[in-house]
């Protein structure tokens, strides 16, 4: 046997999948010999919904090709530094896993490339992926995506209104989070619902600032959106979670009912639990059991039929 037949009995045995006919869920037909980094964790065939343990870049480097419509991305923004912030009332660490603790910059945004070039791949054409960071990693992940091709749409401001002082008292107190929204490539020809949008905005066209909570005095001009509520954590919470009405309006915005929503970085699902309230598909990603518990345990939450609701239909109406 020759080096070069050697090297080829070496590879490891091709997957192949299939496409579930309701729209293209990861489903794996591996050969024997296969065996995969990740599994299923979770999965209602009923209503679309799967949860994968695993690496995501892993998954999605092994997941079919231009399958998905619409990703949600919450990554690691590297700020477990051993430092302080302030959480009901009092100081706590800052430290949220290992995780979240920067490797330097180069190493950082050699991440980044990697996840979201593993994204572009499960995109379809006119897929787009939403991504949401604070100033020490979206200016990464902006660049990252001119790098890798995307076609950059908006970068949204989310304006905490309930964030945390600034204890050290040497900083503006921080209070915003950037949501950078790109399609897959210059080619795409993407989805976004503008008559809705302008529709929950009083009639007037959305900016990319958006308000929450009853601030009537700048409808159209900030995004004001808190921290997600009690409600929101009642099995328990992620360290980042976000708010179930960010989600909500991302999805509408760029999505249609039925489709393919992923989110690589899962955490508690709180993209799940919108895509499944707003009749959507999910599939979400995630590495910790904790979280993955946490998952499972929201979405089934909300599965009876009473408590589903058509909330594109109620704004509509």
């Amino acid at each position: 046997m020759t080096a070069k037949t050697k090297k080829k009995a070496r590879r490891r045995p091709k997957v192949e999948y299939k496409i579930d006919e309701k729209g293209g869920y990861f489903f794996k037909e591996p050969s024997p010999e296969y065996r995969p980094t990740f599994k299923e964790y979770y999965y209602d065939r009923e209503h679309h919904i799967k949860l994968i343990k695993g690496d995501c870049i892993d998954v999605l480097n092994q997941a079919p090709e231009e399958c998905v419509d619409m990703i949600f991305a919450d990554p690691p923004y590297f700020l477990s530094n051993n430092g302080i912030t302030c959480q009901a009332g009092k100081m706590v660490s800052v430290n949220k896993g290992k995780w979240d603790v920067s490797k330097g910059a180069e190493t950082n945004h050699e991440f980044n490339l990697k996840w979201l070039k593993a994204c572009q791949r499960v995109l379809k054409p006119n897929g787009t992926i939403w991504v949401s960071g604070t100033m020490h990693v979206i200016y990464s992940i902006g660049f990252a995506m001119q790098q890798l091709g995307y076609k950059l749409l908006n970068d949204i401001v989310w304006y905490k209104k309930n964030a945390p002082p600034n204890l050290s008292c040497r900083y503006f107190t921080h209070s915003t989070e950037i949501v950078q929204w790109a399609a897959k490539n210059r080619k795409s020809r993407h989805y976004f619902d503008y008559k809705l949008m302008k529709h929950t905005n009083n009639g007037k066209q959305m900016r990319n600032v958006w308000p929450f909570n009853g601030n009537e005095d700048t409808p159209d001009t900030v995004w004001v959106i808190g921290a997600p509520g009690r409600d929101e954590k009642v099995f328990g919470k992620h360290p980042t979670q976000k708010p179930i009405e960010l989600l909500k309006r991302i999805i509408l915005a760029s999505t249609k009912k039925g489709d393919l929503v992923l989110d690589p970085f899962t955490g508690a699902s709180t993209t799940g639990v919108a895509s499944l309230l707003l009749n959507r598909k999910y599939v979400g990603i995630d590495l910790e059991d904790d979280y993955l518990r946490l998952s499972v345990k929201r979405i089934k939450e909300i599965l009876p039929p009473n408590k589903s609701v058509d909330w594109e239909r109620s704004v509509h109406a």
